[in-house]
């Protein structure tokens, strides 16, 4: 039951009333701009930047009465003011900036504001790597587009997407795209020829290509390594690498050696080119080799060491010829990784004496102009070209025909079988030393010598096939003494002929007085036929040969008495024949007075052609040059009886000329 007065409780009513409207006064003293719940404002702002200001009445007084955090924000009037730097990185977006205001007035009642103050992201911060460098492990021979890794990098702006770009060498890496860095392979890698990749992995705020202005970006080092892996046998060594495809091979010729006949060689086989060994064909594993025999060994004269390869005698070989070994090198944790290859043992019966140069040390010359393939001279100043020579005291004359010569480790010059030195590649000028081995081929004994080449400059060096000044020397002086004897045979010659003359004179007189008593008995005859010796064969370079000198002596004896013939058979000397070559009427009595006169007076000359005619009344002779058929002239042959003779023939001829003088009085006087 209501004790209150009706009249105080229509007090009491207007009262409310007037208090509610008190309230709503007081709520719209202030207001944040558009009633926004939450207010933005950029991170990295200024001190002092106005964060938003509020709309209140006049003579409304704003205070902020608290904040979380404290120290954020102040007023000044109604312009809510930072007072410090907000960054969007450490700002929590779960729990935004509160600040409380109250505003006041006189004669109204406080408005409380509650403000929301969230801070905005902006790009301010660049993108970043974990690390510097990224180091990766690629096995060699990876399939193409095989993905190796994946490196990102961060960026505080929580709100940009990042962008990257790689740079590879040669290409042998990329990324899937350049918003997701998985880094793929993208070349066949071979360790042997790459054994290490290092790269730049870009990173930005902006998309690649893009016309926008790159905010901020960073890089990384990235370092690959291609790891070797297990795909090659073991190589023995030295040998010759080949490609085949992606594979690589080494091909290997084998080793050779020699042992003696019924001897045990001591300590491991010296071999050719070098003691058993080989390597594994994946450099980088390197992994521990073993040795075996395969075959070949079946007299067990020799075991194979199967740590390191070498080769030892067990017994003496027993029989001579070589004996083949078959050797396998394999990988001692993966047998399945193995090579083969042969060693080639020669069973050579022993010598006492190993072959040896004749001198311990030769020295030679050679311009270096003289080309490839000349000759290493003795001198520079010979053209006599350098030999080094061998013997071999297990022969008797020292000559051993098994020798081989080389240069070792050289190769500059090469040594011929013969033992000649040939330059085999173009040297500069200086000197060369270098150091021979001869080698008997059947057991490969040696021993070594040294070698001095000196390579002068162009044109110091007398060339092969050139003088020196003394050899020119000496060829001038045997000249002169040819000289001299030239002159001398010539001066004696033509004292000869000089002596001569008066001969042909008395031989002349003899020639008509023969062609005159010729005519007197019976005529001239048609010609007289000689056997033409000297033509037939022409290698005789003499006019007439002694058989045709005979032939003419017989013919001019067969116009003479036969007493006259029994005179001259006495005489044994060959005369000078006289032939005449035209077939003229014979000179009569009254003219042969006339005709021995002028024809006494005509000089005789030897005339001889080496030319066959065939005419009728031309006899075939051999002469020395042409004479004119039309012509009525004798000629005179003598017989060439050589200069040995010379003496004998000028008394020949006095004797001649005696007989005939002596055969033409005993004429006259039967004529009379």
């Amino acid at each position: 039951m209501d004790l209150r007065p009706k009249g105080s409780a229509a007090v009491f009513v207007l009262l409310v009333l007037f208090t509610l409207c008190k309230f709503s006064e007081a709520q719209n003293l202030c207001s944040a701009p558009a009633n926004l719940p939450v207010i933005l404002i950029p991170e990295n702002n200024v001190i002092g930047a106005t964060v938003t200001t509020l709309i209140a009445e006049d003579e409304v007084t704003a205070t902020i009465t608290s904040q979380n955090p404290e120290g954020l924000f102040s007023l000044e009037g109604y312009n809510l003011i930072a007072d410090t730097v907000l960054d969007y990185e450490t700002f929590d977006q779960n729990n935004p900036y509160e600040v409380n205001i109250e505003c006041t007035k006189a004669g109204s009642l406080s408005t409380t504001l509650i403000l929301k103050i969230v801070v905005e992201d902006r790009n301010d911060n660049p993108p970043a790597f974990a690390e510097s460098q990224y180091t990766l492990n690629v096995d060699e021979l990876s399939k193409v587009d095989t993905s190796v890794g994946l490196i990102t990098a961060t960026d505080p702006d929580k709100t940009d997407r990042l962008y990257y770009q790689l740079d590879s060498p040669e290409g042998e890496f990329d990324l899937e795209a350049n918003f997701n860095p998985s880094i793929l392979v993208k070349k066949l890698l071979d360790y042997d020829k790459i054994k290490k990749v290092t790269m730049t992995l870009y990173v930005q705020d902006t998309p690649i290509g893009s016309t926008a202005e790159v905010s901020h970006n960073a890089s990384t080092t990235i370092v690959v390594n291609i790891i070797d892996i297990d795909n090659r046998p073991p190589w023995f060594q030295p040998c010759t690498e080949t490609e085949f495809g992606t594979s690589k091979v080494c091909i290997s010729s084998g080793y050779e050696g020699t042992v003696n006949l019924n001897e045990q060689a001591p300590g491991p086989l010296s071999l050719k080119p070098g003691p058993v060994m080989a390597i594994d064909g994946d450099l980088g594993r390197n992994e521990p080799i073993g040795y075996a025999f395969l075959g070949g060994n079946e007299d067990s004269v020799f075991q194979i060491d199967t740590d390191t390869g070498s080769i030892t005698m067990l017994k003496p070989a027993g029989v001579a010829g070589p004996i083949v070994l078959s050797v396998m090198a394999y990988q001692k944790e993966n047998a399945d990784q193995f090579a083969t290859t042969t060693v080639i043992l020669k069973v050579v019966i022993s010598s006492a004496f190993p072959p040896t140069f004749v001198k311990p040390s030769y020295e030679g010359f050679i311009s270096e102009d003289a080309g490839l393939d000349s000759l290493v001279l003795e001198s520079k100043t010979s053209n006599r070209p350098l030999r080094v020579q061998a013997t071999d005291q297990d022969f008797s004359d020292g000559y051993n025909p098994n020798l081989r010569f080389e240069v070792v480790a050289g190769t500059d010059f090469s040594i011929t079988p013969e033992g000649f030195i040939l330059m085999a590649k173009a040297v500069a000028p200086g000197t060369v030393n270098l150091e021979m081995r001869v080698v008997d081929t059947t057991n490969e004994e040696s021993s070594t010598a040294s070698l001095a080449v000196e390579v002068t400059p162009g044109g110091q060096q007398v060339k092969t096939g050139e003088f020196s000044s003394g050899d020119m020397a000496a060829v001038g002086a045997s000249l002169a003494v040819v000289i001299v004897l030239c002159l001398v045979c010539i001066g004696l010659m033509v004292h000869r002929i000089k002596g001569h003359n008066a001969d042909w004179k008395k031989i002349s007189e003899a020639s008509v007085f023969r062609s005159t008593f010729g005519g007197g008995s019976g005529g001239p005859k048609e010609g007289v036929q000689y056997c033409n010796e000297g033509f037939q064969h022409d290698g005789d370079s003499g006019s007439v040969n002694t058989k045709l000198a005979a032939d003419l002596e017989n013919k001019l004896e067969s116009g003479l008495k036969p007493q006259q013939r029994r005179g001259s058979a006495q005489d044994k000397t060959t005369p000078s024949a006289v032939l005449q070559t035209t077939s003229s009427p014979p000179p009569d009595s009254s003219s042969l007075a006339g005709s021995e006169t002028i024809d006494s007076e005509k000089e005789v000359k030897p005339i001889l052609t080496k030319e066959r005619r065939n005419e009728e009344g031309y006899k075939a002779v051999w002469f020395k040059q042409d004479i004119d058929p039309s012509t009525k002239e004798e000629v005179v042959i003598i017989p060439d009886a050589g200069e040995a003779d010379g003496g004998r023939e000028e008394d020949d001829d006095i004797e001649d000329e005696d007989n005939l003088r002596t055969d033409m009085d005993s004429d006259d006087e039967e004529h009379f």
